[in-house]
């Protein structure tokens, strides 16, 4: 028996997907196709029960709906916050799953044994490199099988930064987060030494103290980057006997987090690895875990499904008040919100940015949003959230 042509996928839409190239003057089974009655301009395009976009002109039942014959404006979106918000069916605790983690001083669970290189600034991000660079080989880590390796994060913000405002902000959340993240047994910062974002700002904003895990040093005062180098990887090598004595103890799936975002869409994500990612993440919620849905602009048009789905008035606001700065930031900078899908993604069968969303938002699995959070902010809720985070 022959798989059927095409997949519908929401009684109510006015389109269907197609699974193959489809010949002119084909049948359609189970659509009844036999007539030419044509869509009126500026009817909604509905995909997923959701419209998708308008069409831009007559559309003929049979006709390939895609970016020539489809158009985009604003419309109205009943937002309607909180009405589908459900109590999460939580696993009994007795039944919860495990992992093998690593569990830090703090209390906090890594997944992974590293030692981190970070920068301050763009202009340090080269010696960075290098000292990681420097236990590329095995040698250096042979002796220490316990961790993972060294890894170098960079960042391409120069010296001459504002001090404050939005960009510093998010920068020093970043650098925190990283400075504190659970998968990094010690941690080397490096910066050039004249930069805006001194090393000692971040540390006094967040609490952070130097010492045998956590080292910082500057280009201009050690003496230039090969000296810089070679005090870097120094540093890196006493850390590495501390910690190779971490070992992965059975903890709780309570303590994972899961970031998720997109890439490479096409027609098929949403219908496929999209829905199946939310159920995973359905099931991690269910087991008292953590996930995280981020990139606005990828969600921008099906947000409203989200706002459903908040736990709070409160939530599903913060969710709308990030959804109206993206149109604020994008009309201030002569852009518009519907430059996507990428010529890529409607290679792949995507027409308007509300098709990927409407797919993309599938990742996010059917529990309740719990919180919304501002770019690289802590994570401090359990179940499912947001990150606003740009979609690049």
């Amino acid at each position: 028996m022959s798989l059927p042509l095409t997949l519908r996928l929401n009684a109510v839409d006015n389109v269907v997907v197609a699974r193959q190239d489809i010949a002119p003057e084909t049948p359609i089974d189970g659509e009844g196709i036999v007539t030419r009655a044509a869509i009126p301009v500026g009817a909604p395009v509905r995909k997923y029960g959701q419209i998708i976009g308008f069409a831009a002109g007559p559309i003929a039942a049979g006709d390939h709906v895609h970016v020539h014959n489809v158009e985009l404006h604003d419309f109205a979106r009943d937002y309607a916050i909180g009405t589908e918000a459900v109590p999460t069916d939580h696993v009994p605790m007795e039944e919860r799953a495990t992992f093998q983690g690593y569990r830090r001083s703090d209390g906090r669970i890594g997944t992974r044994n590293y030692i981190g290189v970070l920068t301050s600034v763009n202009c340090s991000a080269t010696v960075a490199r290098q000292i990681a660079r420097a236990f590329e080989n095995g040698r250096l880590l042979a002796p220490y099988p316990h961790v993972d390796g060294v890894v170098a994060l960079t960042h391409s913000t120069g010296c001459g930064m504002a001090d404050s405002g939005e960009g510093y902000d998010n920068l020093q959340r970043v650098l925190w987060g990283h400075a504190r993240h659970p998968n990094f047994a010690g941690v080397v910062m490096v910066g050039l030494g004249c930069e805006v974002n001194q090393i000692d700002f971040l540390l006094d904003a967040y609490g952070i103290e130097r010492g045998p895990a956590f080292q910082t040093m500057n280009i201009q005062t050690t003496g230039g980057t090969r000296r810089t180098v070679e005090y870097g990887v120094a540093l890196v090598r006493d850390m590495l006997a501390e910690a190779d004595r971490s070992r992965r103890e059975t903890v709780p799936a309570s303590e994972l987090v899961v970031a998720l975002q997109c890439g490479g869409s096409d027609g098929y994500s949403g219908i496929t690895a999209n829905p199946a990612l939310g159920a995973a993440a359905d099931l991690l919620v269910r087991h008292g875990g953590t996930v995280v849905l981020t990139e606005t602009p990828e969600i921008y048009g099906a947000e409203h499904l989200l706002t459903r789905r908040a736990a709070s008035h409160v939530v599903g606001e913060k969710l709308v008040e990030r959804i109206r700065w993206w149109e604020e930031y994008v009309r201030r900078h002569g852009g518009r919100m519907d430059n996507n899908p990428s010529p890529g993604n409607k290679r792949g069968g995507l027409t308007t940015i509300l098709e990927k969303s409407l797919g993309a938002v599938a990742k996010a699995g059917t529990t309740s949003l719990v919180d919304v959070f501002r770019y690289a902010e802590p994570i401090t809720a359990k179940g499912f959230v947001f990150m606003d985070g740009p979609g690049y």
